[in-house]
């Protein structure tokens, strides 16, 4: 995290005992959770990631055996739109209001402020998973539930930015701005939901990967990354020109664009995807180059910051796979050859990977832990590693046995559960150095 402009260096992983989910001077107790922002939000976000997860990994188990499930919403659809839509904007409210405060300027918010939102958006996800098997309709109200609870973050977070005196608030106003997409993104689907209308559905999944997770991910990146290696790798220089920002969000635009045109003229014709093609490969290129430029080499040597940037790599990893299967359904005249294995590249890989290696790190500095990656959160993250080569590969190489997609979901489900059970634990604990928050 960056406070006042000094960088919190990363430290030698502890030993693991300091790490236990028991640790920690004093029991669990749930009132601690609004002792700061990121108690609450990150508490709430990794108990539904987890249940998400093993919801999902059941789905595909009961599948794969032949057993047939209640299902009022296509599960793609349903699956697109939780893992879209459920626990990353809980996520992203913890650390908006843990290091938004810091980028901006402003005292600590209060999490009395952020209870009743985050409630709704628990709600809606609840009321939302049951209306998947349900009824549309119910789901559909869900998802409006946790728009409102959202909206009501958004709103707060506008009102900081708005009362700032930081000269620079555009990483600020770049979260805000993809935030209100997710918005929009909730609402569409809710609508295409209820309607029920799943073109309309899957077009606000699309939306709500490209253009709210994907571009927030990436203005978090670009602030931060450069600094974390520079502070760890002094040779590393913290470089990260705004064009590179404004550079990585366009290619993502042209991505969420071609996404959503390709659904509404599905397969697409030869000519749209040869323009994404050429479109998107200058994107791949500069994404990747800025992998190798910003340390992800010489970041080998320390585990949390080596976890960083090999979220980031996916993100050229999703680019270019998203480039050469529009250049392949140019050639041939088809659908996009490679699947869903730019999609899964980008969620599983750079969101996933990065979403852990984040919230280790802030889980860590703000309950008085060194900050580092231990050999169990280190497994944890190899894991989701793992989860995401399966899945992209599983896309790839149809004729992969069936058995590799729940093998995928339970190495998800591994490292969402086990960062659950682990780091959730700390949320409801005093700090370890005995300080407030």
């Amino acid at each position: 995290m960056m406070r006042r402009g000094r960088v919190i260096p990363l430290q030698a992983a502890p030993p693991e005992a300091t790490h236990g989910p028991g640790t920690g001077a004093g029991r669990w107790r749930a009132a601690r959770l609004l002792d700061a922002p990121h108690r609450l939000s990150f508490f709430a976000a990794a108990v539904l990631m987890a249940g998400l997860a093993l919801w999902w990994l059941m789905a595909l188990t009961a599948r794969w055996l032949g057993l047939a499930l209640p299902w009022a919403v296509s599960p793609s659809l349903a699956h697109g739109l939780a893992l879209a839509l459920g626990f990353m904007p809980l996520f992203i409210t913890g650390f908006a209001f843990t290091a938004g405060p810091r980028w901006l300027g402003l005292p600590e918010v209060s999490t009395h402020r952020l209870l009743r939102p985050v409630l709704a958006m628990v709600t809606g996800w609840g009321l939302a998973v049951v209306g998947f098997h349900a009824s549309g309709v119910v789901a559909g109200v869900g998802l409006v539930v946790a728009s409102l609870g959202w909206l009501a973050v958004l709103g707060r977070f506008a009102r900081m930015i708005a009362a700032s005196p930081a000269p620079d608030r555009l990483h600020a106003r770049g979260v805000l701005a993809a935030g209100i997409v997710g918005a929009m993104a909730m609402l569409a689907g809710a609508a295409g939901l209820a309607l029920p209308h799943d073109d309309l559905a899957r077009i606000a999944t699309r939306v709500a990967v490209w253009g709210f997770l994907a571009p927030t991910f990436t203005v978090v990146t670009h602030r931060m990354l450069p600094f974390f290696t520079a502070g760890v790798l002094p040779d590393q220089p913290a470089w990260r020109p705004d064009w590179v920002l404004w550079a990585l969000l366009a290619t993502l635009g042209v991505a969420g664009a071609g996404e959503i045109a390709t659904l509404a003229t599905w397969p697409g014709t030869p000519g749209l995807h040869a323009a994404l093609a050429l479109l998107l490969a200058p994107g791949a290129v500069l994404t990747l180059w800025l992998t190798v430029h910003w340390g992800l080499w010489p970041a080998r040597r320390q585990r949390l910051l080596a976890m960083l940037h090999g979220g980031f790599a996916w993100l050229g990893v999703a680019l270019a796979l998203q480039a050469l299967t529009h250049g392949l359904a140019a050639w041939q005249g088809g659908a996009p050859a490679l699947g869903l294995a730019p999609l899964h590249a980008l969620t599983i890989g750079y969101l996933g990977a990065t979403l852990v290696a984040m919230i280790t790190r802030v889980a860590a500095g703000h309950s008085g832990r060194p900050v580092a990656a231990d050999a169990i959160v280190w497994r944890l993250y190899l894991a989701l590693q793992a989860a995401a080569v399966l899945r992209v590969a599983a896309a790839v190489w149809v004729g992969l046995p069936a058995g590799l997609m729940p093998v995928a979901a339970a190495l998800w489900a591994v490292a969402c559960g086990g960062w659950a059970w682990r780091y959730g634990s700390w949320f409801g604990r005093p700090r370890a150095d005995g300080r407030p928050g």
